[in-house]
């Protein structure tokens, strides 16, 4: 079996009305698929993420210089694929697109693998768990929305079925977020786990202190509170607050999950396999991360293809909790797939049958937001 092409599909999606966290402002909803195909008629589909760029500089890198790598070589050799990438692009990579776009790939790969071997991507990378308890990814700030918008957005979540969900600080006064979060507890009750994502906006000793208020509305975890090459500053929250500290997502590779375990500056870890290196570094990570008994619980915020991805990563691993499933509006996770991902009544996503990713893609949703 050969590669015989490497096609990166580039789809935006505008937005009513944009969301933020934070530090962004986000207009619209985009997503880098790849798709691979070989000479014996087996597909592979992937998802590389774009953050902090135009998608399209995402599709020129695969398309223009990884592609060539990989043209010829046969699929199933994933690790010499992946060195092979990494090595030739270790001067202007390491990082960034470049992990990034290499982790699209790798995605497809593995696709392809598992279709091959007529087996579910999760089985063959390893097959722990049957299902994986999602959480509520939300509580975005946007125009018009109050306290008690906020309130009746995460009441509506829990009547869903979730049993924890997240949302945003950051971007208010610290008294005006400490508001947010008690509305969001009283809204949900006790018994459902709040998580609180800080988008990276603070300094250490400003998240030891809005912690230090959130304690009485039982924080699950404070995810990203300082900005991520803050690596002392975030083992510093980790060491003052009893509340978990997560953090990983903006890092890739396993080097950089390395420096992160080492320096103590995390309590869970965040890898998301569009942009940390693909399933194949993904899988290094959560090992690692066993070494040093720290739960991994992946990130996703972009297609369903993405959450498709990691939720056969966080089946595969022991050290997995939780998958992310973003509630945002967003027709390229709730329109792009045949059949949609969903909770079940308890509040967990049961992982299917089919062999590889085990997804079918919407073509008429393709050509609607196709942009490249």
């Amino acid at each position: 079996m050969k590669i015989t092409t490497v096609e990166a599909m580039v789809l935006t999606c505008p937005l009513d009305k944009p969301i933020m966290d934070a530090t962004y402002i986000l207009p619209h909803r985009s997503a880098v698929l790849v798709k691979i195909d070989t000479d014996e008629g087996v597909s592979g589909i992937g998802e590389a993420a774009y953050f902090g760029g135009p998608p399209l500089i995402t599709k020129v890198i695969i398309e223009k210089e990884l592609k060539d790598y990989l043209t010829g070589e046969d699929p199933l050799n994933i690790e010499k694929l992946w060195e092979k990438m990494y090595q030739r692009s270790i001067k202007h990579g390491r990082k960034g697109a470049i992990i990034a776009a290499m982790s699209g790939i790798d995605i497809a790969l593995w696709d392809i693998k598992a279709k091959v071997a007529g087996m579910p991507l999760y089985r063959l990378l390893g097959g722990c768990y049957e299902q994986i308890r999602a959480y509520a990814s939300a509580g975005f700030y946007a125009e018009g929305k109050g306290l008690k918008e906020l309130g009746d957005e995460f009441a509506s979540y829990v009547a869903e079925g979730f049993t924890a969900v997240k949302m945003k600080i950051g971007r208010l006064r610290e008294e005006q977020d400490v508001a947010r979060v008690k509305t969001v507890r009283e809204a949900i009750g006790d018994s459902i786990d709040l998580l609180v994502d800080g988008n990276n906006v603070y300094t250490s000793y400003q998240a030891i202190r809005i912690a230090r208020q959130m304690e009485e509305y039982n924080i699950f975890w404070f995810e990203e509170p300082v900005p991520a090459e803050d690596i002392q500053g975030s083992a510093i929250v980790a060491d003052a607050i009893d509340t978990p500290v997560a953090a990983g997502e903006n890092e890739f590779t396993r080097y950089g999950f390395r420096d992160l375990f080492i320096n103590k500056a995390l309590d869970i870890a965040q890898p998301d396999v569009t942009w940390c290196g693909g399933i194949t570094e993904a899988k290094k990570i959560a090992a690692m991360a066993s070494a040093w008994n720290i739960i991994c619980v992946p990130h996703s915020f972009s297609s369903a293809v993405a959450l498709v991805a990691n939720l056969h990563f966080s089946a595969s691993i022991p050290n997995s909790l939780f998958q992310e499933f973003d509630r945002n509006h967003n027709p390229l996770r709730e329109n792009l797939l045949e059949e949609p991902v969903n909770i079940n009544k308890d509040g967990y996503i049961s992982m299917g049958k089919k062999p590889g990713l085990g997804i079918e893609l919407d073509e008429s949703v393709i050509r609607r937001y196709r942009v490249d």
